[in-house]
């Protein structure tokens, strides 16, 4: 039984690229490892209907009960079965679902906006709940004991190292210090920590929120995004069929790095996008969250010996 949950706020970035870029038809199988709010998947499914299949997964088990009412509510639900697992477990997945081998593979890496909207799970800067910054809650440390329990120099290179944030040493020390007079356990909490350690003059046209990064470096750090883009890498190429794509469509530096170095180096892989594509003018308007998004696609070749 489908669970009772708020509407999708989340907008799917790069739509009609991340489409094209899979070279969809009827018949085919394809993997959505990250659902968010089922945009891309529901499209999928069109196409590939009505002998094709999608098998939908996300860690997040709001965005899936969020992603089956939608599927519920269509008039000719397309082909779609969804499952509970981190992406980078999609190998178990498919042996579940009784397949041993797809034509495609789209991740959408990062944060949905139906998780900043879910004020209960600190994702936004200005949220009262808890400092939590888990996908899976039922997995992992909540980001606010990380940040009572580490030392300040496991703070500052968490920071620095997902971030890419100047002020981590500042950021640091400043938590350290808060935390001796009180656990922090909020988001508002640690954003107005950030706020008071950024040296940036307020009407600067570069600055952004000085929490942005802090909050960013967190989320990679409590979720292990960057491992568990590192193992879909590492095997994704042999549960797909010649001809068969992958789509990754990532928001950081150290996720595009990953994503191109894979591109290039795979044996059996060719990367279509000597580039990588990248939100119009008119996407970035309608959906700021758009302005970081680079997506790569790669194609298989040849099996792999």
């Amino acid at each position: 039984m489908v669970k009772e949950t708020t509407p999708t706020v989340h907008v799917p970035v790069l739509y009609q690229e991340t489409l094209d870029a899979l070279n969809l038809s009827p018949g085919k199988i394809i993997v959505d490892g990250t659902l968010g709010g089922g945009g891309h998947s529901i499209a999928i499914a069109r196409a590939v209907a009505p002998t094709g299949l999608v098998i939908g997964i996300d860690r997040d088990p709001a965005a899936l009960d969020r992603v089956d009412a939608r599927m519920a509510e269509l008039n000719e639900p397309p082909p779609f079965k969804s499952y509970f697992a981190n992406y980078c477990d999609f190998d178990a997945v498919l042996e579940r679902a009784g397949v041993e081998k797809v034509d495609g593979f789209l991740l959408d890496l990062g944060l949905s906006s139906d998780q900043l909207a879910d004020r209960s799970r600190g994702f936004s800067f200005e949220s009262d709940g808890d400092l939590d910054l888990r996908f899976d809650p039922t997995e992992g440390t909540p980001a606010y004991e990380a940040l009572n329990r580490w030392r300040a120099e496991k703070i500052a290179d968490v920071v620095f190292k997902y971030g890419e944030e100047r002020n981590s040493r500042r950021i640091a020390r400043a938590i350290v210090e808060r935390r001796t007079e009180k656990p922090i356990r909020t988001a508002r909490e640690l954003a107005e920590i950030c706020r008071r350690c950024d040296p940036t003059p307020p009407w600067s046209k570069k600055r952004i929120d000085p929490a942005t990064r802090t909050f960013q470096a967190l989320r990679i750090a409590v979720n292990d995004e960057l491992g568990s883009l590192e193992t879909f890498l590492k095997k994704f190429i042999d549960y797909l069929n010649p001809g068969g794509r992958v789509a990754i469509i990532s928001f950081h530096s150290l996720e595009d790095r990953l994503v191109k170095n894979a591109f290039r180096e795979t044996p059996g892989l060719k990367a279509i996008t000597r580039k990588p594509i990248v939100a119009t003018d008119e996407e970035i308007e309608n959906n700021p969250r758009s302005r970081s998004a680079k997506l790569r696609v790669a194609e298989k070749i040849t099996e792999r010996e």
